[in-house]
């Protein structure tokens, strides 16, 4: 009897993380991570429906002695899927779906399905907005790059300043996949803490004049326009960049399944239960890769900080761009909605409208924000495109 209960005593997961007091230390460590998160998700209700899934794979995954995931089998040049589906626990049967690139890109359909390109197509101008809002891609690769990461590694950290979840796990699962669990928390997080991160820059950017500027209403877009706009951008963009096609011909699919209002079932699908299942399997499987032996330590801290310089200066990227064009305009453009560039849609767009009511409480920039949000959206999947033609 008593070395039955040894063996089992030896077999738990307290047992295991006992064995080794800096391991400890670690999964210690890792769940008060994993509290924040949750706190978060739950209470602040910061991108719950991804930091919740997310969170909770990174519990999964930093129970001593589980069998669900072996990143050891992933993050290796040439994985071998025949040893995967053999040996490999559930977790890893979900990841196969980041490591092959089919939850980004069937995600990117359902925001595709649920985004509204009217304000971009009415105000064109909107393009270089979400360009200039990539500002912070390119200052956060030339961070990394100083700090030593590899041009790969340096690509996968930039791209969280593109402010989209599944870009940045597309791009890190094909150029950096040691370090998936800490790019994929830091924009995530990021994203949720945009209503914390972005008004102060705004403020300290903009003049209150700026900020009270009124615009006028976008023109009414035919649907002739809305049907062609995915089409074309599918055609131009992935013949230029081949390596983008993956998001942004699911993105523009998503969308033309909406637009044409010929297949309302499809739409609805992309829209809910398709997104909503892709999210919960993504979500997990990301998180489980945030084990303590790979997440705590030196490159994560600078993965967080980069990937906060990155916010900040795409956010700083787009007010300049707005404050440009507020000038060549002569004042008909209010630069806040520069700041809505980054491709977190809708909530970027949000920030830009409450801190522009905060100056004029008639104002309503919501719309002519959107313009910029849906911009961002194209401008950091071509920012991954680029990326991987040069790096994968």
């Amino acid at each position: 009897m008593l070395e039955t209960l040894k063996n089992f005593w030896e077999s738990t997961g307290l047992a295991i993380a006992a064995a080794d007091p800096e391991t400890l230390i670690k999964y210690l460590i890792m769940y008060v991570i994993i509290g924040i998160l949750l706190y978060l998700a739950i209470v602040r209700k910061f991108e719950p429906m991804l930091l919740l899934p997310i969170a909770f794979g990174m519990l999964l995954a930093n129970i001593p002695g589980q069998e669900l995931i072996h990143t050891e089998l992933f993050f290796v040049d040439h994985p071998d899927y025949g040893q995967i589906l053999q040996e490999g626990g559930l977790i890893d049967m979900l990841y196969l779906g980041v490591k092959l690139g089919i939850y980004p890109s069937l995600i990117f359909m359902g925001i595709g399905a649920m985004t509204d390109f009217s304000p971009m197509i009415a105000n064109p101008k909107s393009l270089m907005l979400g360009a200039a809002a990539q500002l912070g891609v390119f200052v956060s690769y030339a961070g990394a790059v100083f700090l030593g990461f590899s041009a790969a590694a340096a690509a996968a950290i930039a791209i969280i300043g593109g402010a989209d979840g599944p870009t940045a796990i597309l791009v890190t699962k094909e150029l950096a996949p040691v370090l998936l669990g800490a790019i994929a928390i830091a924009a995530y997080s990021y994203m949720a803490l945009i209503p914390m991160i972005q008004p102060p820059i705004m403020k300290l950017v903009t003049t209150k004049k700026e900020r009270a500027i009124k615009m006028t209403a976008l023109r009414k877009v035919s649907k002739k326009e809305l049907i062609l706009f995915p089409i074309i951008v599918t055609g131009v963009v992935c013949l230029i960049l081949p390596s983008a096609a993956p998001l942004i011909g699911f993105l523009m699919l998503g969308n033309l399944f909406n637009v044409t209002g010929v297949v309302d079932r499809l739409s609805k699908t992309a829209q809910n239960e398709l997104i909503n299942i892709v999210t919960i399997c993504l979500g997990v499987s990301v998180g489980a890769t945030a084990n303590a032996e790979s997440f705590l330590s030196l490159p994560t801290v600078c993965i967080i900080l980069l990937g906060l310089a990155a916010f900040c200066f795409s956010t700083l990227g787009g007010l300049l761009g707005g404050k440009l064009m507020c000038r060549l305009t002569g004042g008909r453009i209010n630069p806040l909605i520069g700041s809505a560039g980054v491709s977190a849609v809708p909530m970027a767009a949000r920030v830009s409208q409450i801190v522009g009511q905060k100056e004029d409480p008639s104002n309503f920039l919501l719309m002519h924000a959107m313009g910029p949000n849906v911009a961002g959206v194209i401008g950091s999947a071509i920012a991954a495109g680029w990326f991987l033609s040069c790096f994968g």
